[in-house]
């Protein structure tokens, strides 16, 4: 198995707007430049599904596992031969919020895509990161 973590602590941002921000899936592409588009299929809560399309890419399907409202969620994309996971994880240490991602992907081809896929996602968390702070301030 193959993990990468990316964690940013930020003060005076409450964790139930980073919590908004994060579980509207249908406005990711509003602060994530390279999301084309995204759709959650229902209600944000585990089960559930939601495809998004990176720009230049095609569509893709994730599945919701497990969420803890307002302090963290696991998702789960599903490629021939591999798993990839995406933790998403809200720490209040004090008045410092800390927001932690943490990228997995395992299985016998994880290699594969690792290469093709989780060490892209990975390499952009920092930015990512800012951009969800920046749109949780904004709101």
């Amino acid at each position: 198995m193959w993990s990468k973590t990316y964690s940013k602590q930020v003060s005076g941002l409450p964790a139930g707007k980073v919590w908004e921000v994060w579980t509207d899936i249908n406005r990711w592409h509003i602060w994530q430049p390279d999301i084309e588009s995204a759709e959650l299929d229902g209600e944000f809560k585990a089960g559930n599904t939601f495809r998004l399309k990176p720009k230049g890419g095609s569509w893709v399907s994730i599945q919701i596992l497990e969420v803890e409202p307002g302090h963290q969620f696991t998702d789960l994309t599903c490629f021939p031969g591999a798993r990839m996971y995406g933790c998403h994880e809200f720490i209040t240490h004090g008045d410092e919020l800390e927001i932690r991602t943490t990228m997995s992907i395992e299985g016998f081809l994880s290699f594969l895509w690792r290469k093709m896929v989780a060490e892209k996602i990975a390499d952009g968390m920092a930015a990512q990161t800012e951009a969800l702070i920046e749109e949780a301030k904004r709101i």
